[in-house]
């Protein structure tokens, strides 16, 4: 633009200078005494003579629009599905991080990320979507190309990773009286070459470590040195345009509202199976098949899959709408393992879950709903299973109101047992859950023979902090079954039922500090005020938790 303006006086310019001579040329010669001969017709001249410079219109240059690539939509990704009362997270310009904020940088919006703002985050690395660094419009940072470093015209090498620390206090840990305080440590690293849309292998690993801790750490605390995710994806067909993948190998899994099959992020190992799974993908539904065996966490060597559990499921998602989710689900848990606690046979078992949610919500007048209901059939040991559990929550988001408050009421259910080894078999198998956000952030409840009312609020004071509150009112669906914890156990029952089933009262305090576009700092706090049930099955002391906890993404 500045060229063209230079140009464009300097052509004025020499117009005016070339007109200026020729004017007082044509006056002098209009002045001049005519001589008396005859007349003779004006010569003609191939064109006027005019003074005026020309007038020269010139297009300003076009801006070239740079095509974007292949690898901006491709390899494709999914969006990671949205749990139970979820939060709307704010909009609009301000600061989106701690470190915005001291710098002065706003935005309109959040900055691109293939990580959420937010200490936990349960989606896979490996469908953390990065896409966005190949927009010729978007300025990448030094950490953002490692994602996506391209190899000649075909390969994609992505890489990147997690450190975090998180310190516990747990008073009554475990329902024991005693105080635990420790401190757990997680590194993730993971690799992942693409080859077109066709080919794709992905490796991550892991290193969980605990120390200090007053009781016995548990299975799910460490895990020195181990594989994550190792597998490989095949693209073996297209179904209307859209590519049909075949994944094989160690692969953590994450469906729906996670209720039911989730690799819980709070657990320092992460849950994770092996197997095969086939999925596919369009703009308005998601399919996925697959066959898969547990990992059990060994802290002395690699971790096997459990060859005595086989897992099955498909599992299809339809979205009405961008903002709406219909699931509809099978699922088969094939369990040869014999398994008993505290008197109660938990397998061999062989249960089917029949299961589907609506959930979404209304950005015009700020509702959010969301219902899910299982039903389950099967064999347990010998006895008939017929077992089921429900959800439903109500939320809205009142994003005109300051902070920009969502609110939520739930009543959850999932049954339990009245006749406890005897006759048909009736609590809820939970599968392999995230339970921790579901029931309480003590991990002392499970979605087994449990009735939960709970209530829930999101609070923004500022973009980069978020806070949340929960409150719960456990009661057991059966008072002669047992109160199971967040990983399915049984951890205190009154088969007789003389406990009573009033578990008590939980609540719950989260704050989250987005200190920058990749680290985050979470602080909480969460007391069980203890009901007949837990006093009267032996060390009644209110379990309480605090925390704080440090990650960084790259």
């Amino acid at each position: 633009m500045r060229a063209f303006s230079r140009w464009f006086h300097r052509t004025t310019l020499f117009g005016i200078a070339a007109g200026s001579l020729l004017i007082p040329a044509t006056l002098a010669s209009a002045q001049e005494p005519t001589p008396d001969v005859p007349k003779l017709p004006p010569p003609r001249l191939a064109a006027p003579v005019t003074t005026e410079a020309p007038k020269v219109i010139v297009a300003p240059p076009a801006i070239p629009d740079c095509p974007k690539s292949a690898w901006y939509v491709n390899p494709p990704y999914r969006s990671t599905p949205r749990v139970g009362f979820f939060p709307i997270p704010p909009t609009g310009c301000g600061y989106y991080s701690v470190a915005d904020m001291l710098t002065g940088e706003s935005g309109d919006k959040a900055p691109k990320s293939g990580y959420p703002p937010f200490a936990l985050n349960n989606t896979p690395f490996y469908e953390a979507d990065f896409r966005y660094v190949d927009d010729p419009k978007y300025d990448p940072d030094f950490l953002e190309r490692l994602h996506r470093i391209h190899i000649g015209d075909n390969w994609l090498l992505g890489t990147g990773g997690e450190a975090r620390w998180r310190h516990m206090h747990e008073f009554s840990s475990r329902f024991t009286g005693k105080t635990n305080d420790y401190d757990l440590t997680r590194i993730r690293l993971y690799g992942d070459v693409w080859y077109k849309d066709t080919f794709r292998i992905y490796a991550e690993v892991i290193s969980a470590n605990t120390a200090s801790q007053d009781l016995a750490p548990l299975r799910i605390d460490e895990n020195k040195a181990d594989f994550q995710n190792l597998f490989i994806d095949v693209k073996v067909g297209e179904i209307d345009g859209k590519p049909v993948y075949v994944r094989v190998g160690r692969q953590e899994l994450l469906m729906g509202s996670q209720r039911l099959i989730s690799p819980p992020d709070w657990a320092n190992t992460r849950r994770t199976f092996q197997g095969v799974r086939g999925f596919w993908s369009n703009d308005k539904v998601d399919i996925d098949l697959f066959w898969v065996k547990p990992v059990i966490p060994n802290n002395s060597g690699w971790s096997p899959a459990d060859h005595n559990q086989n897992f099955y499921g498909a599992w299809l998602t339809y979205h009405p709408q961008k903002k709406e989710a219909i699931d509809l689900y099978y699922l088969y848990l094939d369990n040869y393992n014999k398994t008993t606690t505290l008197g109660l046979t938990l397998a061999p078992t062989g249960v089917h879950t029949l299961g589907t949610r609506y959930s979404g919500s209304n950005e015009s007048n700020g509702f959010l709903w969301d219902v899910e209901g299982m039903l389950q059939l099967g064999q347990r040991d010998g006895q008939s299973i017929t077992a089921g559990s429900a959800s439903a929550g109500l939320g809205y988001n009142a994003k005109n109101l300051p902070m920009n408050p969502t609110a939520w009421i739930y009543y959850d259910w999932a049954s339990g047992d009245g006749s406890p080894n005897a006759g048909d078999y009736n609590t809820f198998n939970q599968l392999f859950p995230l339970g921790h956000h579901y029931f309480g952030w003590l991990d002392l409840v499970g979605r087994q023979n449990i009735r939960d009312w709970n209530a829930h609020l999101y609070l923004y004071p500022a973009k980069w902090l978020t806070l949340n509150a929960q409150y719960h009112v456990f009661s057991l669906d059966s008072a002669r079954d047992a109160l199971y914890n967040a990983g399915g156990a049984p951890i205190r029952a009154s088969l007789g039922g003389a406990a009573g089933g009033r578990v008590g009262q939980e609540f719950d305090l989260i704050a989250n500090f987005h200190l920058s576009k990749r680290s985050d700092f979470m602080v909480g706090w969460s007391k069980l005020q203890t009901g007949d049930f837990i006093s009267n099955t032996g060390n009644g002391r209110s379990p309480e938790l605090f925390y704080m906890m440090y990650n960084v993404r790259w």
